[in-house]
């Protein structure tokens, strides 16, 4: 095999993995559109916010520390060692099962059969409170996340692939990082276990029915509050695991909200109904744009993989605007 194909099959295989992280932020914004019809603008938030607590957490950090050092003059910083990786872990969900209930609580029970421009634009506010509300909690400064996840270049898969080559091409074996690979198998677990749970236990199908009419799911006994504590829970445990593979990946900064902005057009490819369809999607933008990048960035300056999934989505809009995997649209006149 030449060295160039397996060239281009890197790429692909890569671009694969990628894309897989695509997913995980996508699947979020999903749970979130099929039970309640948001489009849940702060999932990238909160993926941030669930990263930087459970760093917090695993370093003993004391919440809101230089807030009360500035207000008192003392000089606080950690109450200890920290906890074990699986303790934090633990705690962190909690504290985005909190927040669900919370949000239910304070904000959710007011958005009852609201426009769907009102519920959006909740989303926004919501993005922008956690942001702020987690740089007074935990500092603004990039922090290093380790949970134990291996990293780096898949030795076995270089070894493995270095001999596919024709003799004398030096050919070094394909580069695969391990984290990713790590990644892939987390969201594969994630995507079988959420479609069994939308479409065979009875809190999925209310889920649906939540999405299709608050006012029809109120009247059939469905308590439409326990639902969406359970769905935001849920989606706060997705993006929980979308922080930790990011964070693992490219440290926990604030950029890390940034990454709900790739994951439109991961949506809008896979359709905003659909959790296949949001793997399907990711995987579709992610080798897109490896490829792209490959054989036409050179030709026009690079840096191609900043916009060719929004150009793509573009092209999906206007000839297939419910996505590959979404509910066709029905217009009533």
């Amino acid at each position: 095999m030449s060295p160039a194909l397996l060239n281009v099959l890197e790429v692909i295989l890569n671009g694969l993995m990628a894309g897989i992280m695509y997913s995980l932020v996508a699947l979020g914004f999903v749970l979130i559109y099929k039970a309640s019809g948001i489009f849940n603008y702060a999932q990238g938030v909160m993926a941030l916010f669930a990263a930087l607590t459970l760093v917090g957490f695993q370093t003993g950090q004391i919440p809101f520390a230089h807030v009360i050092n500035a207000a008192f003059g003392t000089h606080l910083d950690n109450w200890g060692p920290g906890l074990p990786t699986i303790l934090a872990i633990i705690l962190t969900m909690g504290v985005m099962v909190l927040f669900a209930y919370l949000l239910e609580r304070f904000v959710l029970r007011y958005m009852v059969n609201q426009a769907p421009i009102i519920l959006f634009m909740t989303t926004i506010g919501l993005a922008y409170f956690m942001e702020g509300f987690g740089d007074l909690m935990w500092g603004a400064d990039v922090k290093t996340m380790d949970v134990g996840l291996p990293s780096g270049g898949s030795t076995w898969l270089e070894n493995l692939t270095m001999g596919w080559a024709a003799e004398g091409s030096n050919y070094r074996g394909m580069y695969v990082d391990v984290l990713d690979i790590w990644a892939a198998g987390v969201a594969i677990v994630l995507v079988i276990t959420l479609t069994l749970f939308s479409q065979y236990t009875k809190t999925g199908r209310a889920l649906r029915a939540v999405a299709d009419d608050h006012q029809a799911a109120l009247t059939v006994g469905i308590s439409l509050r326990t639902i969406w504590i359970i769905v935001w829970s849920i989606a706060g445990f997705v993006a929980l695991v979308a922080g930790i593979m990011w964070g693992a990946k490219s440290g926990v900064q604030f950029s890390l909200s940034l990454i709900a902005l790739k994951a439109l057009p991961v949506l809008i490819l896979g359709g905003f109904t659909s959790i296949p369809g949001a793997i399907v999607g990711g995987l579709i933008i992610g080798v897109g744009e490896k490829l792209f990048e490959y054989f036409i960035g050179g030709m026009i300056g690079g840096a191609t993989e900043n916009w060719f999934a929004y150009v793509l989505a573009l092209f999906f809009l206007m000839f297939r605007p419910q996505g590959l995997f979404g509910d066709r649209i029905i217009e009533r006149v």
